[in-house]
């Protein structure tokens, strides 16, 4: 039996996550929490998701280490902002918890110490901008199309919700550093985050990224090759955010046999890097 705890727990991902495990033989929610200073803090949190009572309070994160060390979780799972998980991070590595994060827009400093944490306290750990099985054979693809394309145009094109906080999305990041990877070209010079005004021509070596937000669009995600006379688009479309939570579940899964003191990432769960 997989324990398993899990932050933001009352968002759209966090209910999704809890739904799903409740539905499984394999794995058991042992605590939920939510934001500081919560209005949800000791409600149930089937009762708070419609699932009906589960027995398992809603706690507040500032109580994070004390939860963690009373119900002892196997994996910590993390949907959240980037702030806050980076905190949530700092106090399961600590406790030596096991992690699948899915939770954007952490900044290079973070990602560092992050690493730096997880390669310290010898957790196993998967992190993903993206859980969805889809757009990992997405990523898959890009990187080997990008070498054979090298000189074509190379455009991201990204849509989400207008819920989202951060743009571009951590899955456009992703598929620019492994474009920029594959090209040999350093990721800080050649990104172009929209366009206004004159800006000129193109250049061969520059990458544009737009994000578009609106409504309830789930994840929508194109890389445009362009060349002389032809396109070549791949795209991945979300219909539902269950096209995460399975990710998030072959993830946990996998955690037992996941390198310690590593991050994982999907690649390494779908046994495609």
């Amino acid at each position: 039996m997989i324990k398993v705890a899990v932050t933001g727990a009352a968002g759209r991902m966090g209910s999704g996550i809890i739904k799903k495990i409740l539905e499984l033989n394999d794995m058991e929610l042992v605590t939920a929490i939510e934001m500081p200073n919560t209005p949800l803090e000791g409600k149930d949190i089937g009762e708070v998701i419609g699932v009906g009572n589960i027995g398992v309070k809603t706690h507040d994160s500032r109580n994070l280490e004390n939860i963690l060390k009373s119900t002892n979780p196997d994996v910590l799972v993390d949907f959240t902002i980037a702030d806050a998980a980076f905190e949530t991070i700092k106090t399961a590595t600590k406790l030596g918890i096991n992690l699948v994060v899915g939770t954007t827009g952490f900044n290079e400093m973070q990602k560092k110490e992050i690493t730096k944490m997880i390669n310290e306290s010898k957790i196993k750990a998967v992190i993903s901008s993206n859980m969805a099985i889809g757009v990992n054979v997405f990523f898959k693809i890009l990187k080997d199309l990008t070498p054979i394309l090298n000189d074509f145009d190379i455009e991201i094109i990204e849509a989400h919700h207008n819920k989202k906080k951060d743009a571009p999305s951590g899955t456009a990041k992703t598929a620019f550093e492994i474009i920029a990877n594959e090209l040999d070209r350093n990721p800080e010079e050649i990104a172009t985050f929209g366009r206004e005004g004159i800006v000129g021509e193109r250049t061969k070596k520059e990458i544009g990224l737009h994000a578009i937000r609106g409504g309830d669009i789930v994840g929508e995600h194109s890389v445009m090759y362009v060349g002389e006379g032809e396109r070549l688009e791949i795209n991945h479309r979300a219909h539902t955010r269950e096209v995460f939570i399975a990710g998030v579940i072959r993830s946990l899964r996998f955690i037992n046999n996941a390198e310690s003191g590593k991050i994982n990432d999907m690649g390494d769960v779908l046994g495609i890097n």
